[in-house]
């Protein structure tokens, strides 16, 4: 059946209107032939055959042409000729074969009329006109009409290429532009930060001073390392810097080391063993917990932080509390934090809840897809 559906370029609705078509043609061919002369024996099969023979007028119909030609001396009306005249020029345009279906269908449509006398003339004009040469003319409008659709098709796909072109490239050029402003703006701010905490480091007052300023400069070193990255994502249109996989989750450790060395008290558990996760639930996982780690600190400080990672059949959840203070820190946000993290984590394929867990905490809590396997 598929295969068939091949003749109508796989559309039912055009085998539903051939098959209407071949009907209507027997129907009026019935009607309208004359049975008895010259071979009333071969009118019927005649009638049938020349009508089903249209349903292969889009495959073959030069041929369908032929066997409505051969049906003629049985009596058959000219209908089953005209469609198959009109499929021929539909089918080839401007063509030899389209040339010989006009030569074939007048001639085979007047030799009757030629041979019988009396002779008219006007018979032969109308028979030409309206059963051959209009079909033809139809045919050829309707080739031209698919081959212009075409083209306009091909313009429209290579417009959509271009204008697809044209906007990569647009994105590129802005993402360099951002790169560069990173670099001279942040990176430059960020490494003035690193250069003067390792300065204050090697002329601190006191042990406590100087593990602070180990901690900032330290701090700011991690934070080039990730900004270098990050531009060259942006740069080079790389993939997402980081560890892959588990091996980002196993670095929540040093992250959350790191935090602590900074003063904030924060609790990590983690599952034994780390799941296997793709690189991209991994990155996000990290992610999360950064930066529900740097709110902790900005909106509650000196409050505990409660870092949990469990999995439960085929789901990883990471969940982040720390209890609600009336005062937060004077550090300016930069007001994306949480549209990142749901950004980061929704491309992860996971999902993403924050706000007051109703016992005095504010809770994160984001579940992503894991797979079985374990390392």
């Amino acid at each position: 059946m598929k295969r068939w559906l091949t003749w109508w370029d796989g559309r039912v609705v055009l085998l539903a209107l051939d098959v209407a078509v071949a009907a209507a043609v027997i129907a009026v061919s019935l009607a309208g032939g004359d049975p008895r002369d010259p071979h009333p024996a071969l009118y019927v099969p005649a009638v049938v055959v020349s009508g089903l023979a249209l349903l292969a007028r889009r495959r073959w119909p030069f041929v369908v042409l032929l066997v409505a030609v051969a049906c003629l001396p049985a009596g058959v009306t000219l209908l089953p000729v005209t469609v198959a005249a009109y499929s021929v020029a539909a089918r080839h345009g401007v063509s030899l074969r389209t040339g010989a279906a006009v030569v074939v269908s007048g001639i085979a449509g007047n030799v009757l009329q030629v041979l019988r006398p009396p002779f008219e003339l006007t018979t032969i004009v109308v028979v030409v006109v309206m059963f051959v040469l209009g079909p033809v003319l139809a045919g050829l409008w309707m080739h031209q009409r698919a081959a212009l659709l075409v083209v306009l098709r091909d313009r429209a796909e290579a417009a959509e290429r271009t204008r697809t072109l044209l906007a990569d490239q647009a994105v590129f050029a802005e993402r360099r532009r951002i790169a560069r402003e990173m670099h001279d703006v942040v990176a430059h701010r960020v490494t003035a930060v690193a250069l003067q905490a390792g300065a204050l480091s090697l002329r601190a007052p006191d042990e406590r001073t100087e593990r602070a300023a180990e901690t900032i400069r330290a701090t700011s070193a991690t934070a080039l390392d990730e900004l270098r990255d990050i531009l060259r994502v942006l740069r080079d249109d790389a993939p997402d810097a980081g560890n892959p996989g588990a091996g980002v989750l196993a670095s929540l450790e040093d992250l959350v080391e790191a935090v602590t060395a900074t003063g904030a008290r924060v609790e990590l558990t983690l599952p034994d063993p780390l799941p296997a996760v793709p690189d991209q639930v991994g990155r996000a996982v990290y992610r999360v917990v950064q930066e529900s780690l740097t709110n902790a600190g900005k909106h509650a400080p000196h409050a505990a932080v409660e870092v949990r990672l469990a999995v439960t059949g085929d789901r990883l959840a990471v969940e982040v509390t720390n209890r609600l203070t009336p005062h937060g820190s004077a550090v300016p946000g930069s007001g994306y934090g949480l549209v990142g993290m749901r950004e980061r984590v929704e491309l992860a394929g996971g999902d993403l809840r924050t706000g007051p867990a109703g016992d005095g905490r504010f809770r994160v809590l984001a579940r992503f897809p894991v797979g079985e396997e374990e390392q």
